[in-house]
């Protein structure tokens, strides 16, 4: 008896298989064509023919997709706003108490009136950037400037206490900071 050919299952391969017991034998059933057949067990986590390529509603997969397109979303966003509050803070305790901070205007007296004023300006000027990243008033140039008096809040710290855990801190400030004056993806935009 000769070989007959069959399909082996893998797009353009044949193989050929020879009956067993011989001509009055039973012969051997072809393989079925083309991948994701009946007798060919899918493969778990890759997609199959026919369901739409991505996981099965409800898995754990489907909810890590949507958990990651939320964040890549508005991961921006809630940065930005952050951002913006951390900045309020900052000029905040500036504004309500300029005494506490004249000590970092390194050319003048810590006790001066004119470094009290500074101080104060120094409040208003994150305030105001800090309102306008919270609300999204020109997010990318706000953050851009706030990316200036963070670096200049981290020189100041550096010079005055040497390296420290608040050094630290205001360095990721300025990290994101730099982030978000990179971002163009942003929402809840007064104004881009």
């Amino acid at each position: 008896m000769s070989p007959s050919p069959v399909q082996s299952g893998r797009a353009g391969t044949t193989v050929r298989r020879v009956a067993a017991g011989g001509p009055a034998g039973p012969t051997a059933p072809p393989a079925p064509t083309g991948a994701g057949s009946a007798s060919t067990p899918p493969v778990a986590g890759q997609p199959q023919p026919g369901d739409g390529g991505g996981p099965a509603p409800g898995t754990v997969a489907t909810l890590l997709d949507r958990g990651a397109a939320f964040a890549e979303a508005w991961a921006p966003t809630v940065a930005r706003v952050l951002l913006g509050l951390v900045l309020l803070w900052f000029g905040y305790h500036e504004l309500v108490d300029p005494l506490l901070w004249t000590g970092y205007v390194h050319v003048l007296p810590a006790t001066s009136h004119v470094a009290e004023v500074l101080v104060l300006g120094h409040g208003w000027l994150l305030a105001m950037l800090a309102v306008a990243i919270i609300v999204g008033i020109a997010p990318r140039l706000s953050a851009a400037v706030a990316v200036l008096l963070l670096a200049e809040i981290v020189i100041s710290l550096i010079t005055t206490g040497g390296l420290s855990d608040l050094v630290l801190r205001d360095v990721g400030v300025l990290g994101l900071a730099i982030a978000i004056t990179g971002s163009k993806r942003q929402r809840l935009l007064l104004r881009k």
